[in-house]
């Protein structure tokens, strides 16, 4: 079967972390991924989707409008934060970053599924967040994981001490610290840092590869696709698609469905025609490192005759 993503594996020699859940490689990874896109600080969470809670939980209330294609941990972590929740009709940021809102002093950036050189420095200003995953399939992986990244050093510090259960940020040794006020532990781990300090330094590799294998599925499905992580791509149905394509031994999925049309979010009154179109057509075909230049032949061969070119769809 050729997989549609691909995780790396590794052997962790827990002993080298003193402590085990908070030791000085967490905070390298912080400082190297806020060097790698252009920011001065960086807060480290367990989850992307908790990053996008505590960003908002301190905020005045408002109505957050998101894409209804989008991963359901989103709309889910608006909803915990306390916020109202709406959906939008824009299916084409998939893969990319986006806008996840602009409240009066700053924007939250949700780039989950984007890590690019400089990125903050081209998308940001100095008060924004922009939160990053490190979910085993993302363009950094780790054993889940996130980041929330600012030159707001106020907004960081804050961050930093509500993650860590409120204590003060002062002593390195936790047991001086001083309670602040009540928080989480939502700190991110020695082992998710370790990890994803490895994969980290397979990017710039990654990326390149990432690039030829768009660019050669690009050609033969006429398509301009430009995600370092997904490649999606339009049938008349992705459920009877993925059933063919796992038959001829290969692995695709769908990225994803329209969240507005889940009951639990009572918004199936909302007119998103391309959010439920999307929801229909859209497939993720293998798209990883590993893919080997046979394999690739092999998906745009069986692939292609399925594809929906944007000059087909009428």
């Amino acid at each position: 079967m050729i997989k549609l993503m691909h995780v790396n594996d590794y052997v962790i020699d827990t002993s080298q972390f003193k402590p085990l859940l908070n030791d000085q490689i967490v905070e390298e990874f912080e400082q190297r991924v806020a060097e790698y896109v252009g920011a001065k600080y960086a807060c480290s969470i367990h989850s992307a989707t908790m990053a996008i809670f505590l960003c908002l939980r301190d905020q005045e209330y408002t109505t957050i409008t998101v894409p209804s294609i989008i991963p359901q941990v989103v709309p889910s972590a608006i909803c915990c934060a306390g916020q109202d929740l709406n959906f939008n009709d824009n299916t084409s940021w998939v893969g990319d970053s986006y806008i996840l809102h602009q409240f009066e002093d700053c924007k939250i950036i949700d780039s989950a599924q984007k890590l690019a050189k400089n990125q903050f420095v081209d998308e940001a200003n100095d008060e924004d967040l922009m939160i990053f995953s490190f979910y085993p399939t993302k363009p950094v992986g780790s054993i889940d994981g996130g980041m929330i990244v600012s030159n707001d050093k106020e907004k960081i510090d804050n961050l930093k001490i509500i993650s860590r259960y409120g204590m003060s940020l002062l002593k390195d040794n936790s047991w001086e610290r001083n309670l602040l006020l009540p928080g989480w532990k939502l700190y991110m781990n020695s082992i998710q840092a370790y990890v994803a300090n490895k994969n980290m330094d397979l990017l710039e590799d990654k990326t390149r590869i990432y690039k030829e294998i768009c660019e050669r599925y690009n050609d033969a499905f006429g398509l301009n696709n430009t995600s370092n992580h997904l490649y999606r791509i339009n049938v008349e149905n992705n459920d009877k698609f993925l059933e063919l394509m796992k038959d001829k031994g290969i692995q695709c999925g769908v990225h994803y469905r329209a969240a507005h049309m889940m009951d639990c979010y009572e918004r199936k009154d909302l007119d998103l025609p391309a959010a439920v179109k999307e929801s229909q057509t859209t497939a993720s075909i293998p798209f990883h490192e590993k893919l080997t230049n046979e394999e690739v032949e092999c998906i745009i061969k069986e692939v292609k005759p399925y594809v929906i070119t944007p000059s087909s769809r009428g």
